[in-house]
């Protein structure tokens, strides 16, 4: 058996709502990454739990990010 050395380019589907989601993510966690840690374990498990509903339904999931980011860009203390 012969291995490659192909890089991996990415997943062979292209969705382009599902990318910037997983954007949106990736950046919302690089914004409560520095925040304290009490506040940022709080936020994380809200991203958490809307990754895993991106899972099922990524329509519902991009609205509630959309409202996560609209709360934080408030002010972090995110409820």
């Amino acid at each position: 058996m012969e291995l490659t050395a192909v890089p991996w380019a990415g997943p062979e589907w292209d969705d382009p709502a599902l990318t910037l989601l997983a954007r949106q993510l990736r950046d919302a966690h690089q914004a409560v990454a520095p925040l304290p840690p009490e506040t940022r374990q709080r936020l994380i498990r809200h991203l958490l739990a809307i990754t895993d509903l991106a899972k099922r339904d990524a329509g519902l999931a991009a609205r509630r990010l959309d409202a996560f980011l609209a709360d934080f860009r408030d002010g972090p203390d995110v409820g």
